[in-house]
């Protein structure tokens, strides 16, 4: 249950105000006007709260729950609890998603500009935006309608900001673009040089880093992750990806649309990432490579060639799943030799 110094809960909700807002079904239409108050967990809900079940680990906290309803996969309606009123979804946990999304709704302030903030009489600020206390926003700059700038973000020169994005609290961003309704946490630093420079025993000397950022519509970059500007070519993020926090992007890499990269990741320069690929936490990748259209990178995995579409590969350096797993068999026998 939500803390009510920091959530502010929206309302209660029927259950089939619920079934509808989650694009689930009622088990039982006789339940429809039941009166949901929160949402809560398996095992502290109660009957004025509706919980989930999406992962088989915690069937037993269902098999035990005092919520007043849960969603459930159709096939798990058979082990509920007496009592329990359920909604039926094929995808659980995005049917829970959008029903917190409704108790809980995000935050929207009203249009409104600090007059302690900064910004510089050539920049263009769209209708209803937000901006508070020390953003800063330089000569040129563009924010699309319904922009929020936090407290604190800087916005360099001639960056442009779509419409409905939420830029977080000291933020910075120069060399780029950044496409609607995208978001960008706290601390995330965006468009600075990337490294880049010409190594020689006399002194290694730099390489002007001459490209932008681009960034698609709909995408999240999290808490102090940074997006190196490209040295000539851009870097690109594609169109509703999601990045975790403390994610490291060099220059010139291009990641396709919808895909996931979890915590503490770093890609290295030129490295071409297709669409809805999946990484996991503390993986590394070498520059210049290609990972295909789809991909699943286990977490710590290393990868220094390129991945074909499809595959799910794991280790260091990384192979496909099963060979992992083989290797690993074949050295726990070796040990047992020993």
């Amino acid at each position: 249950m939500a803390d009510p110094q920091f959530f502010n809960k929206s309302k209660s909700f029927t259950l089939g105000e619920l079934a509808e807002i989650a694009g689930a079904e009622l088990a039982d239409d006789d339940n429809a006007a039941y009166e949901i108050q929160d949402v809560a967990a398996l095992d502290k809900a109660d009957e004025h709260h509706i919980s989930f079940l999406d992962n088989v680990k915690y069937k037993d906290q269902f098999t035990k729950t005092t919520a007043g309803a849960c969603i459930v996969s159709p096939d798990l309606a058979d082990v509920a609890p007496k009592g329990v009123k359920l909604l039926l979804s094929k995808h659980p946990y995005k049917s829970y998603a959008k029903i917190a999304q409704a108790f809980y709704p995000d935050s929207k302030p009203e249009g409104h500009i600090s007059d302690q903030a900064y910004i510089h009489e050539t920049a263009t600020i769209g209708e209803g935006c937000t901006i508070e206390n020390g953003a800063h926003i330089c000569e040129g700059a563009v924010i699309g309608d319904h922009s929020w700038i936090e407290a604190s973000a800087y916005i360099g020169p001639s960056v442009k900001i779509g419409q409905g994005c939420r830029i977080g609290v000291n933020t910075t961003l120069s060399h780029c673009h950044v496409g609607d309704y995208s978001r960008i946490y706290t601390g995330t630093r965006i468009g600075q040089d990337g490294f880049g420079f010409a190594i020689d025993p006399a002194g290694h000397v730099k390489v002007p880093q001459l490209g932008r950022v681009i960034i698609e519509s709909h995408v999240e970059i999290g808490a102090n992750t940074t997006i190196d500007r490209g040295a000539g070519p851009d870097t690109v993020i594609g169109q509703g990806t999601w990045i975790d926090n403390l994610v490291q992007i060099g220059h010139n890499v291009k990641i396709g649309r919808g895909c996931v990269i979890v915590s503490q990741v770093g890609i290295s320069g030129s490295t071409v990432i297709d669409d809805f690929v999946a990484i996991g936490g503390q993986v590394g990748i070498a520059g210049h490579l290609r990972i295909g259209q789809g991909v699943r990178i286990a977490a710590q995995s290393g990868i220094m060639r390129d991945v074909e579409p499809g595959q799910e590969v794991m280790g260091y350096p990384a192979v496909p799943i099963k060979q992992f797993m083989k290797q690993v068999a074949v050295l726990k026998r070796l040990v047992k030799k020993g």
